[in-house]
């Protein structure tokens, strides 16, 4: 079963060993492999020095999954033989427990690898590259969290869905990746496409997720909806296509991504998908009779339009209860920008009623004036409505370098006197390990923070009280400033020119900060207005100092935290 390699190709002297395995009885195998050089290959697999297996691989860039079972326990042997093969990353796990034990990692490519934050209390993904958070839901007593996720480089690339659940959205165990791409998408510079962004609910046959498939070049649609069935809650089914169309609608322009599924105020199901047309950006709503929602979807309305930038196009919408006449539309706004402070791609959340089939609003505000939670997604909770976001933006990342990023904590949804408010959830206390001596930072000297995890809280005399304070990072001057114009994240990074991440006429009383590497978040007021801020690259912030308006300070609190 040797594959032979064109001729004048280099092959192998003699197969090489990738990987040796110990899987236990019941276990699954999941790994990628693809070739280094171009030319023939083949990886074999032997279980116990019996060939169970053979699997030809593909170009450079194309990555060949296989999945490999095992009733009794042994160890498997992976083979490459023609030219030069690696493996990305490879997991096993038990099927009958993943869901209590998560996946076992076995081997990831140094290029792939996580990074080392030991002290982080942020999710991350165990390899690859991670955006926008999908599916985020409960079924089967967990919360699921799914993500863009590329295993294969720490960069956006063809589009997959990683996953994981926990039981406290704060402490996550890894199930095994959820969608695969087809392998055609899957050459390394194409950037063509793949499963996108989408939701998940819980029907009586399992967890349902929506997700548009892109395919560059397509036509008539580059981008369609399809749906797939989890009866495990880890595992899909083959998906189905249930929107192949765009509407008919003048100018509207082939964004057509994104589907959020929820039940409506009438007990039917409804869909929003993010697109343009020539005024602007367009949350589209859909909705169907059939409660499990795989037939029958048709085009009601164009929910919601934003004109104030005229380029941008509205994707990740999301829309949940927050009363009995009282509903949140939030969506991102992709190419937009703010002419008062340079900050780009932003979030805004419509709050009004909504009858089912129009959107009546009565206060629009902005999600987070730190621009770092995009694609945010809710769900409901038996603690109320529960968000969580990508915490990163398209503005700072550039798609052909590495760039591992993180999930926001998680946030809940609270209305209160007609204004969104989004404190974290009360389980981010269970991540405290010890109370930090802030003597020094309230007598003006310097706090440290050990390995960079902290969380800090401020009060201050009166509303909107003057206080500005440093975080020592580094890499780039970093803080926050509470003054006249408002909070503000001081960021200022070298080459990315002046850009304020700031809260405009926000005069807070208290201040509850979140450090972790890489990050930053500021919940004012309860989560009256918040700020999410990536800090790029992986060294902690050392330590911080209040550098001005101390004698404003009337209260402080810290604490070093930790998963």
């Amino acid at each position: 079963m040797n594959a032979s390699a064109d001729q004048g190709k280099r092959l192998l002297s003699a197969p090489s060993a990738l990987l040796s395995v110990d899987l236990r009885a019941g276990e699954r195998l999941h790994l990628w492999v693809g070739l280094i050089e171009e030319g023939a290959g083949l990886v074999t697999v032997s279980r116990d020095g019996n060939r169970i297996g053979d699997w030809r691989l593909g170009e450079p860039g194309v990555w060949t999954f296989i999945d490999i079972g095992t009733e009794e326990a042994g160890r498997l042997d992976i083979i490459a033989e023609g030219q030069p093969a690696e493996i990305s990353a490879a997991y096993a796990f038990d099927p009958t427990r993943v869901m209590r034990d998560g996946v076992r990692l076995l081997h990831v490519h140094p290029r792939t690898a996580a990074p080392d934050v030991p002290d982080g209390y942020h999710f991350r993904q165990p390899f690859g590259w991670m955006n926008d958070p999908n599916g985020w839901s409960r079924f089967g007593g967990h919360f699921h969290l799914f993500y863009q996720h590329f295993p294969h480089i720490p960069r956006w690339n063809t589009m997959h869905w990683g996953h994981a659940v926990s039981d406290d959205m704060l402490r996550w165990r890894h199930l095994p990746v959820f969608l695969r791409p087809d392998p055609a998408l899957f050459p390394v510079d194409d950037l063509s496409g793949g499963a996108y962004s989408g939701s998940a609910i819980a029907t009586p046959d399992g967890l349902r997720a929506f997700f548009t498939e892109r395919r560059a070049g397509r036509e008539p649609e580059d981008q369609i909806q399809l749906t797939a069935l989890s009866r495990d809650g880890w595992s899909a089914e083959p998906p189905r296509v249930v929107l192949p169309l765009r509407p008919d609608l003048p100018g509207l322009t082939k964004d057509f991504r994104d589907p959020y599924v929820f039940t409506g105020p009438d007990g039917r199901l409804k869909m929003l998908l993010g697109s343009r047309d020539a005024l602007g950006g367009v949350v589209l709503l859909y909705e169907t009779d059939d409660r499990a929602g795989v037939t029958g979807w048709r085009f009601r309305d164009v929910l919601h339009r934003q004109t104030r930038n005229p380029q941008s196009v509205c994707e990740c919408p999301c829309m949940v209860r927050l009363g009995p006449d009282d509903w949140a539309l939030i969506y991102g706004m992709l190419s937009s920008t703010d002419p008062a402070t340079g900050r780009r791609n932003l979030s805004s959340v419509v709050l009004g009623s909504f009858d089912g089939q129009r959107l009546t609003p009565r206060h629009e505000q902005e999600l987070d004036f730190g621009s770092d939670a995009y694609a945010f997604q809710a769900m409901p909770t038996e603690d109320g409505i529960v968000g969580i976001a990508w915490l990163s933006n398209w503005a700072t990342v550039n798609k052909r370098q590495d760039n591992p990023t993180a999930m926001t904590l998680p946030r809940r949804m609270l209305l209160t006197d007609g204004i969104l408010h989004t404190p974290p959830i009360d389980g981010v206390a269970t991540l405290r390990r010890q109370m930090l001596d802030v003597e020094a930072l309230a007598g003006g000297s310097a706090m440290p923070l050990p390995g960079g995890a902290a969380e800090i809280e401020i009060t201050l005399t009166h509303p909107g009280a003057a206080m500005r304070l440093d975080l020592q990072h580094p890499d780039l001057p970093l803080g926050i400033e509470v003054s006249a114009e408002g909070i503000e994240i001081l960021h200022d990074p070298p080459g990315e020119g002046r850009i304020r991440y700031l809260a405009a006429g926000a005069a807070p009383r208290t201040l509850r900060l979140f450090i972790d590497t890489g990050s930053i978040e500021v919940f004012a007021d309860g989560g009256r207005w918040t700020g999410t801020k990536r800090i790029a690259g992986f060294a902690p912030v050392t330590s911080t100092r209040i550098a001005a308006g101390r004698e404003n300070v009337a209260g402080l609190v810290a604490y070093g935290l930790g998963l």
